[in-house]
């Protein structure tokens, strides 16, 4: 019962860290078709100016001027760079978002270093937020929980509620319409991919002190944050955050379960031995293939359910 609860809350704090991630991923495309390579970028980027302004102002601060400059250099990248190739197709864009991720990290390292820096988790949240069964489940993370499950009700009240939401999603489908209707449509793109660009570097400032801030930070979650919006279904936010605590939860539990699958057949009287076929595989711990189920995940989703979990788009 203690490794069930405690796995859980960790694997549903680190889903929601994915979700975090995700989510600007999930807008960028749902409004615009986009597929930003970059995006991991400005989550290693957000971490860093975090790490930057908490030097001098504190956390506090850092959590709401990181994301604002990140947002900013999105939305820069955005007008001067992505809208000048978007006319061309998805290619370019992919390859132009894939460029501006080599130019971040090289930027990165060479104002902050190769090696990781010391950015820590601050004071007030340092220290055990309950205590379960024996153990600590620290303050921190369920710090990180609060914040994801705010930024999801923001970011639904802002589609669903507001008029610059209905402005967003109607210059998806009818940019002909709302501009005769006034809107400046290039603006509304630059504006949501700007603030997907926020969503990361919010992210980053949370989970930066979490876990390492390091020039290699992007490549680690990099690959992960796609599964996710694929698993659950392209430019589906409901889809994202299903998705994100799956993963979460499945690779958290997968790390925790330090036995071998030859433990497991065994218990379950599968009746395995040195002669059958893949027996080397059975001697692995479960806890070695948790990197992997995620992409097995994938695999799995686009063999039975390819638009995703509750993905609609056909394209």
């Amino acid at each position: 019962m203690e490794l069930f609860t405690i796995s859980m809350l960790n694997g549903l704090s680190y889903g929601l860290l994915l979700f975090m991630l995700s989510s600007g991923l999930t807008l960028i495309f749902s409004m615009m078709g986009v597929l930003n390579f970059a995006h991991a970028s400005f989550y290693m980027l957000g971490a860093y100016v975090a790490y930057a302004v908490t030097e001098f102002m504190g956390f506090w601060p850092a959590l709401l001027l990181a994301p604002i400059a990140v947002g900013v250099l999105g939305a820069l990248f955005e007008k001067y760079c992505l809208r000048k190739v978007h006319k061309f197709g998805h290619v370019p864009e992919l390859l132009i978002t894939f460029g501006l991720s080599y130019i971040l990290l090289e930027l990165v390292q060479l104002v902050w270093g190769r090696t990781s820096v010391d950015y820590r988790v601050p004071a007030l949240l340092d220290g055990p937020l309950f205590t379960i069964f024996g153990t600590q489940f620290p303050m921190y993370k369920g710090f990180m929980m609060l914040v994801a499950l705010l930024m999801l009700l923001a970011i639904w009240l802002v589609l669903t509620r507001t008029r610059i939401g209905l402005v967003i999603q109607a210059a998806l489908t009818h940019p002909e319409t709302v501009e005769s209707l006034g809107h400046n449509v290039p603006r509304v793109f630059m504006l949501v991919f700007g603030g997907g660009a926020a969503l990361a570097g919010l992210a980053g400032v949370i989970g930066g002190n979490a876990f390492v801030t390091e020039p290699g930070m992007a490549a680690t979650v990099g690959s992960v944050i796609f599964v996710v919006v694929v698993v659950g279904g392209m430019g589906s936010l409901a889809g994202a955050f299903l998705a994100s605590v799956l993963i979460g939860v499945i690779q958290t539990f997968a790390v925790a379960i330090d036995t071998s699958f030859l433990s497991l057949a065994s218990v379950l009287n599968w009746g395995i031995t040195p002669q059958t076929f893949g027996y080397a595989l059975f001697k692995l711990k479960v806890s070695q293939i948790a990197p992997i189920l995620p992409y097995l995940f994938l695999v799995l989703i686009l063999i039975f359910r390819p638009k995703g979990l509750l993905g609609t788009r056909s394209d």
